[in-house]
Parts: structure tokens; sequence; C-alpha cells
């Protein structure tokens, strides 16, 4: 009985392990997730700033709620709804000013015409110094386990501002352009292979060692099944 019972408790566990590797793997491949930049944006004082923020693979987000928000801000504590002021707010197709820090009304801007192909990126104006600071991107209405990024602006004065002949161009440098296909792209999606690639191996090495060991288990109570009996029988005097 107890050979059944340790047999069944080896598969039980073989098949969880097997299903667990299966739910980790299959949601990331195809699963659209929102991607920031790992670098800073650096800019000088007055520069105009693109914040680049894009869903991977290509996805439309007209229809569904971005928010732009700096995380590290806390709440003000005499709001007692702990209300939270966006960078920038879009819903139900449009922005929505109401809920803007006032320090960066009429500043900001997202390209509108490039959320179908999945761009959200966020184009600061005339930034400053108190611009500084973390951004977060983020889609709470996207089905991923991704639904945000972070991206850092520092506004350094010592930089060399955008030449004054030129006020209209925002400083490409540090900056890229939201609608630039570059190689970056693609390493993060080399890198999101290599990721899946891992995972599987993990799992799959997991699984071996599991059946490995039920393999051996099963062996063993297979060959000494009488011993549990004998040990059950009272002894005779």
């Amino acid at each position: 009985m107890r050979w059944y019972s340790s047999s069944s408790y080896a598969f039980k566990l073989w098949t969880l392990i097997l299903c667990s590797g299966f739910v980790l793997i299959t949601p990331v491949q195809g699963e659209v997730l929102v991607i920031g930049s790992n670098l800073p944006i650096i800019a000088a004082p007055g520069d105009d700033v693109i914040l680049p923020c894009h869903l991977e693979p290509m996805f439309d987000v007209q229809g569904l709620t971005v928010e732009w928000s700096k995380p590290d801000l806390k709440p003000d504590p005499s709001d007692r709804l702990s209300r939270v002021e966006y960078v920038h707010l879009y819903r139900d197709r449009k922005e929505v000013p109401d809920m803007k820090m006032a320090s960066y009304f009429r500043r900001t801007e997202l390209f509108m015409d490039d959320m179908k192909h999945g761009n959200i990126s966020l184009k600061i104006l005339n930034v400053s110094e108190e611009d500084n600071g973390r951004y977060r991107c983020f889609i709470p209405k996207l089905r991923s386990r991704v639904k945000a990024a972070v991206v850092e602006l520092v506004v350094d004065p010592n930089v060399a501002k955008t030449s004054t002949m030129e006020p209209q161009h925002p400083r490409n440098l540090q900056t890229p352009d939201p609608q630039d296909t570059t190689p970056t792209n693609a390493g993060r999606s080399r890198v999101a292979v290599v990721v899946v690639v891992v995972t599987l191996l993990s799992v799959v090495a997991v699984a071996g060692f599991a059946a490995y060991f039920s393999h051996r288990i099963f062996q063993k109570l297979k060959k000494h099944p009488k011993d549990d009996e004998t040990q059950k029988q009272p002894l005779q005097v």
C-alpha cells in the first residue's frame, strides 16, 4: 500500500513540475511587453527631450489608458484620497490635463499617430533641473505581466546646450527618436530569447532530476514491497 502511495506522490511531483514549466514558459512567447530605456536620458536645461517607451511586439494602444508619472514622488499628505498627479495622462483617446502636475502643463505630449504601432514615448519641452528623476510609463489594462517601464531623465547644466540657431530641434545624441529602429531593440529581443531558452533548460533539468529520483524511489520500493508488511506484523511470543 505504501508503494502505491509513494509512486503516486512521485508521479504527481513529476506532473506538477512539467505543468509549472509549461505555465512559466508559455506566456513569454508572443507576450506584449512595455519596454523603456536602460540608459538615462541626458539633456541640458532648455532642451526638448523624448523619454522612450514602446510595446514589443508592436501593439495598438490607442484605445488603452497610458499613464506617465514620477514614481519617487509621494502623494500630498494633506490629500485624504492620496491622489497621484500625472506627468501625462492619456485616456479615452485623448489627454486628460485635469489630473496633470501643474509644472508639466503644456509641456508634454505623446506621439498620437504612432500609438497604433505601440509607441508611447513622452516628449517633454523645455526641461529644467526640476525635471530630474525617474519617469514611469504604465498601461494599467494591458494583458501582460510587464505593464510598466521606468526611464530616468538627467538634466545637467554642464551638458552643452542645443545650438541657439536651431531652437526647435531636441537633443538627438542622448535622446533616441521613438520612430528609429535601432539595434538596441533587436538586442533586447535577443536577450528575451536567451531568457526563454535558459528558463526552458532549467525547467527540463529540474524535471530530469525529479524523474531520476522518482525512478530510484520506485525501483527501491518495488524491490522491497514486503518489508513494510513484515514490520507491521506483531511479534509472536
